[in-house]
């Protein structure tokens, strides 16, 4: 998690999402592809996956193991870990997942991308520094178009700062992605994207964490009582939603504790999930008497266990998984009531 980003950044949705479509000429040009952004007549902005409407439900993932730092490459790690991931992420109702570099080992980085695919359906946004901290992000736009003409380009952005100027000087991008931190709900954070810069939006960061740091102990309750708010306001400004309807999903922070988060230098303390918070955040009232309240070793939805399973840190989901579960399957379920409703009625 990057607290007070300014900067830009390039993310592009790997394998099949691709496109932003305006206006009725637009919209033909892109039907022949599998996916696009699309306007609809009351002005919402909709992804549309294989000619259905897709929401991102998303998580931030980089599954390194405790006892490593952010320099271990888990792409090349033999045991895959992704593949124990996956099946629990696809039965949460993940269906994408956020990286942050692609890593010097490219092949290893796109075998990954397409295990996740294949195996469990789960889309990939690739993250990049490029562009960081300066303003070429739409030459850089345009450049990755001509290359790859089949996947959007979204801006990255920590909240809505600047972005006003990226208006100006960035058209060619085709959403937007901004790392949010209010608390409990967004307040008025699609307002001012609609106001500043009138694009499709996903949230790539947003979340809490399972560690109090005013009770000094972990609370995993918090944890999913806020994802479950924030999850439920983002819901509104969905297509067709009661909101503004200027969002297409969110990518919550994160999947996996990092124990290495607070002390990157120190070896010995990544072998220690340490509990010191990082930066405080006010509208996170549960613990905000602490002052530093944001631990950014305990923001995942699974815990990590130093006991080993399949030579891989034993994967522990926390009550926000379940909560998440049950919110990103409510369609499954309420397809299934309906079923077993209709067999009782014959």
């Amino acid at each position: 998690m990057k607290k007070g980003f300014m900067g830009i950044a390039i993310f592009i949705f790997c394998l099949s999402l691709s496109g932003c479509g305006k206006g009725e000429a637009k919209l033909k040009e892109e039907k022949h592809k599998d996916v696009y952004l699309r306007t609809l007549e009351n002005g919402h902005y909709e992804l549309i996956v294989k000619e259905k409407p897709f929401v991102i439900k998303g998580i931030c993932y980089a599954p390194v193991p405790i006892g490593k730092s952010h320099l271990f490459n888990f792409t090349c790690d033999p045991n895959k870990p992704w593949m124990v991931d996956g099946k629990l992420m696809n039965e949460m109702g993940v269906n994408t997942v956020r990286l942050y570099q692609p890593g010097d080992e490219l092949a290893a980085c796109k075998e990954m991308i397409e295990d996740l695919y294949k195996n469990y359906g789960i889309y990939t946004v690739m993250g990049h520094s490029l562009g960081f901290w300066e303003y070429h992000v739409n030459e850089l736009a345009k450049k990755i178009k001509e290359i790859d003409p089949n996947h959007p380009v979204s801006l990255g952005n920590g909240e809505t700062v600047g972005m006003e100027f990226a208006a100006d000087i960035c058209p060619d991008v085709d959403l937007l992605g901004c790392i949010v931190y209010r608390g409990k709900v967004f307040g008025s954070f699609f307002k001012e994207v609609k106001r500043k810069f009138d694009k499709p939006v996903m949230i790539t960061e947003f979340g809490c964490d399972a560690y109090n740091a005013f009770a000094q102990k972990e609370d995993q309750l918090n944890q999913a009582k806020f994802l479950k708010s924030q999850w439920l306001d983002l819901e509104k400004h969905l297509a067709n939603g009661e909101g503004l309807g200027n969002c297409v999903g969110g990518i919550i922070f994160e999947w996996n504790d990092e124990w290495w988060k607070t002390s990157d230098c120190d070896r010995d303390s990544w072998l220690v999930h340490d509990t010191e918070a990082s930066w405080g955040v006010g509208a996170y009232a549960f613990d905000a008497q602490a002052g530093k309240n944001m631990n950014e070793e305990w923001f995942g939805v699974v815990a990590f266990s130093p006991e080993l399973e399949n030579n891989l840190n034993k994967r522990m989901p926390r009550k926000a998984y379940y909560e998440l579960r049950e919110l990103w399957n409510k369609d499954f379920w309420k397809q299934d009531e309906e079923s077993s409703a209709e067999k009782k009625g014959n």
